[in-house]
């Protein structure tokens, strides 16, 4: 495996509709929704390791710890940033840190595992 830590992918999203806390059902109001946040900060996690990954490997995620600090309207830019901190076998770990136009919104801790996709369906 060729995954150094140290990695890091940065990208922008702008809040839609459809990623406020009333299109995920996890609240009443039109800001960004945690959930939207966490599956942003997983996205970002594994564009972070993409082109580094080994041909025919992926990973899954098997841990995220994560605070929201912070709504975020919807139209404003939110900013994600994954670094790969620690690689433990087929274990990865990043850190996430998500910033709208005002400054941090969130973070996570996040941890995936390298697998064999053949493989782990065959046992999923």
């Amino acid at each position: 495996m060729s995954l150094d830590k140290g990695l890091s992918f940065t990208q922008e999203i702008t809040v839609e509709a459809s990623n406020t806390a009333i299109a995920h059902g996890s609240g009443k109001l039109p800001v960004f929704a945690t959930p939207a946040m966490v599956a942003f900060m997983e996205n970002t996690a594994v564009k972070c390791i993409e082109n580094d990954l080994d041909k025919g490997l992926d990973t899954v995620g098997i841990q995220i710890d994560t605070k929201h600090i912070k709504a975020t309207k919807v139209g404003e830019k939110v900013t994600c940033t994954a670094k790969l901190t620690e690689v433990d076998g087929k274990k990865l770990t990043f850190e996430i840190e998500a910033a709208d136009e005002d400054g941090p919104i969130g973070s996570s801790l996040h941890k995936r595992y390298v697998i064999d996709p053949i493989k782990f369906m065959a046992r999923a």
